[in-house]
């Protein structure tokens, strides 16, 4: 058997998922081990290369998750909240790395998730990329330089088949910014604006939402006063980004002792 990780990625036939199985592919620090997705797909039982248009690679898509599970070192997950919390349970039991891609998690979702972290390693974010996490460590440190004078204004876009919003990293962000103000996000956050609204709270940090086409992901964060704006900006052209990000994680896990960590654990920020 080899000694790199195995890994099994979780939703093959989405766009993050054949994504993440390419990188996982071309890794030489990993091995495809498994890949699942819904009962009655199209894909149940066919290899995963074929699936995808290629030759046989040996790895058969399967609606099982604990049986792919139980061979992997990590499991690599950007599907649906209520599915990655059933995962959750499931990569505990085989003691895998869960990384956690998905977003729109409730306070009960996420209450799982912890529980989880109890007995395994789970790594969560709301994006996995290098220049967001930066942008989001950004983001605390303007934040805290300035004032309720200046309104903070989370902007992202996203391609039409996103069901969610805000962004989970529109909410890492807005999150950085509050704890730079040093408040809490669910006491300023204004997500909604429609009709005749009474002009903007001071303190509020606001989100907007765009969807439409093929956007892949682009989030700016917009310090607005009197006189003067400064914008941060984050634009992802590839969804290949999130993938190494991801990879990264389930690499780095291997190590680790149970608990719940995200990207900035990661990447040592």
């Amino acid at each position: 058997m080899s000694d790199v990780p195995g890994i099994v990625v979780t939703g093959g036939s989405g766009r993050m998922g054949r994504m993440l199985i390419e990188t996982v592919r071309g890794s030489d620090a990993a091995r495809l081990v498994g890949v699942t997705e819904r009962p009655g797909h199209d894909w149940i039982g066919a290899d995963i290369g074929v699936a995808l248009g290629g030759a046989p690679i040996g790895v058969t898509v399967t609606d099982d998750p604990l049986e792919a599970f139980a061979t992997a070192q990590a499991v690599i997950d950007f599907t649906s909240p209520a599915a990655t919390v059933a995962h959750a349970e499931l990569t505990a039991q085989a003691r895998a790395v869960h990384v956690i891609g998905t977003t729109g998690f409730s306070p009960a979702d996420l209450a799982h998730l912890e529980a989880a972290a109890r007995h395994a390693v789970i790594v969560r974010a709301g994006n996995m990329s290098l220049g967001v996490n930066l942008l989001v460590k950004l983001t605390e440190k303007v934040a805290a330089a300035l004032d309720a004078d200046y309104d903070i204004e989370v902007i992202e876009a996203h391609h039409r088949h996103k069901v969610d919003a805000p962004s989970g990293t529109a909410l890492m962000l807005g999150e950085a910014a509050a704890a730079g103000r040093g408040v809490a996000l669910a006491d300023v956050s204004d997500r909604g604006r429609d009709g005749i609204t009474g002009e903007r709270k001071r303190g509020d940090i606001g989100f907007s939402a765009i969807r439409g086409g093929d956007i892949v992901g682009e989030h700016d964060v917009l310090f607005a006063a009197e006189g003067e704006r400064i914008t941060l900006r984050h634009v992802a052209s590839d969804r290949s980004v999130f993938a190494r990000g991801a990879l990264k994680a389930a690499l780095w896990g291997q190590d680790k002792g149970p608990g719940a960590y995200d990207m900035m654990d990661v990447l040592g920020l």
